[in-house]
């Protein structure tokens, strides 16, 4: 036995970094979950930072079935995603990526992720701000909300902030009237380009984890921590400022 997880140890690149149940596995370019990984820590992983990747499936995810926290970050998982069934899972971070279907997305995760309690979706398009299109404003995000919080109810936190009283109250009676058609075809293309664009230059500041690759030493979630703001349908300075610039 220790000479199979010797040679799985070998295989592995030495951007690996496992630690007390957290495995990063960050900034590889990789298109689907190494089976390397799967073998070698699928049983032990509590917590796994898949993010700046350029994944398309999560096959093999069902593997990690003490899996508590997920980040995929800046993949390209798209709406033929398949949401394996993880019963531990309470943090789930989806930030730009090619999500269009947001139904189709929330009714996955409701069946598979029951105790899902913190969910990020921006940068995808089936999350309305103007981040992901610039025509939208803050009402369109908030009917997002009320729409993702009437198949999630039990959500302590949406993309970053708090879910309050109130918006509970609202998703219960008219969340499910709240869908955000999002544009499809060469428009997704545009804005694919503007946040590639934005990414590029460093000014994409929206996702509620730390940008830089992280390892177990600073591996943290911020949820709660990182706001953002935005003044008007086209204002293109100070969308997203986080807690540091206010």
């Amino acid at each position: 036995m220790e000479e199979s997880v010797t040679a799985f140890t070998d295989m592995l690149p030495s951007t690996v970094s496992f630690s007390e149940g957290r495995l990063c596995y960050c900034g590889q370019g990789c298109t689907r979950i190494p089976e390397t990984l799967v073998k070698l820590y699928g049983a032990k992983v509590q917590s796994l930072d898949f993010s700046s990747n350029d994944l398309v499936t999560l096959k093999g995810l069902d593997a990690f079935q003490q899996l508590q926290e997920l980040v995929l970050d800046n993949n390209q998982l798209g709406d033929s995603l398949t949401v394996p069934v993880l019963p531990k899972l309470h943090t789930l971070s989806l930030n730009k990526n090619q999500i269009c279907n947001l139904e189709a997305l929330l009714l996955q995760i409701k069946q598979n992720l029951p105790a899902l309690n913190y969910l990020s979706l921006l940068g995808n398009q089936a999350c309305p701000n103007q981040l992901s299109n610039q025509e939208h404003d803050e009402e369109d995000y908030q009917r997002y909300r009320y729409f993702v919080l009437y198949h999630l109810p039990q959500l302590k936190f949406l993309d970053s902030n708090r879910v309050s009283e109130q918006e509970r109250w609202e998703a219960k009676n008219r969340g499910q009237f709240m869908n955000i058609v999002t544009p499809s075809g060469a428009g997704n293309v545009n804005v694919n380009l503007q946040l590639n664009n934005l990414a590029i230059s460093g000014n994409l500041k929206y996702s509620p984890l730390p940008r830089a690759l992280r390892n177990p030493d600073d591996y943290k979630g911020a949820y709660g921590k990182c706001r953002y703001r935005y003044s008007g349908k086209h204002s293109e300075g100070n969308r997203f400022i986080s807690n540091n610039d206010l």
